[in-house]
């Protein structure tokens, strides 16, 4: 039996990387619990991936509240009736703290953070400045990559909260002084159906989100070869994985963590 046409080389290069980014996980675990720690980068990571992109997960996060606000009303106006558009609260708090939020700071943070990690540890790959760390004694993956997933693993969350802030302070602004709809009622109303379980699944996400971007933004930065074009390539290719990992981990967070604590 030919042995290419039983594993197409695609399939065997996927396999491959699959398990090198597991492979490069189990290393960053390992490597996170020895001493020393990389003070310094980890603050200057923390400052690039959370305070950095506070501006564009503020404005993502504030329209993103505004547009689901206005189709809430609209559903709830066209389809319940007038005077229904108070309770479209929940639904819209819930869209936006479960799925929304999390996924979209998910998806912006990766198109500025990943692709910078892959550019810098990949100029670093083709410029042999990675060589060089092996040949001072030091390890690549604790002095590059531990930084970067912790940081990353902790400003998600962070910047999910605050996205989350954002997007009910603009979707209740709408609903409320926009659409007129009665303050008192949509406020209890939210109050009333919205459970700390909510925002916490909304965070459990961001936080695997953080690892995923990071991970792969380090393999693929790692993985560089071929000077500027390879660069460019590994940038590339990081995004678009490290987004569609998002994408697809989201469901399954959705599938199997509990809708409610409350049975």
């Amino acid at each position: 039996m030919n042995q290419k046409k039983l594993f197409p080389k695609t399939y065997i290069k996927f396999f491959e990387g699959v398990g090198e980014v597991s492979f490069l996980l189990y290393q960053t675990f390992i490597n996170t619990f020895k001493k020393p720690w990389e003070k310094r980068i980890f603050i200057r990571q923390l400052e690039e991936i959370g305070v950095n992109s506070v501006p564009v997960v503020t404005l993502t996060a504030a329209f993103t509240g505004l547009v689901y606000a206005l189709w809430g009303y609209i559903g709830f106006h066209r389809y319940i009736g007038p005077g229904s558009e108070a309770y479209a609260g929940p639904v819209i708090a819930l869209g936006l703290v479960k799925e929304l939020i999390p996924v979209l700071v998910g998806l912006m943070v990766a198109g500025r953070i990943c692709s910078s990690i892959a550019a810098e540890i990949g100029s670093m790959k083709v410029t042999e400045q990675i060589d060089a760390l092996y040949t001072l004694g030091a390890e690549p993956i604790k002095y590059l990559v531990v930084p970067r997933t912790l940081a990353a693993f902790l400003m998600l969350p962070l910047l999910t909260v605050f996205g989350d802030a954002i997007a009910l302070l603009c979707s209740y602004g709408y609903m409320v002084y926009f659409m007129k709809v009665n303050k008192y009622l949509y406020y209890s109303i939210t109050l009333q159906y919205i459970e700390t379980w909510d925002i916490i699944t909304g965070l459990i996400k961001a936080s695997s989100f953080g690892i995923i971007i990071a991970i792969i933004g380090c393999y693929y930065g790692l993985k560089t070869e071929g000077g500027a074009q390879g660069v460019g390539k590994s940038t590339t290719n990081s995004v678009v994985v490290a987004s569609i990992l998002i994408l697809i981990v989201n469901f399954f967070w959705s599938k199997f963590l509990p809708s409610t604590l409350h049975q």
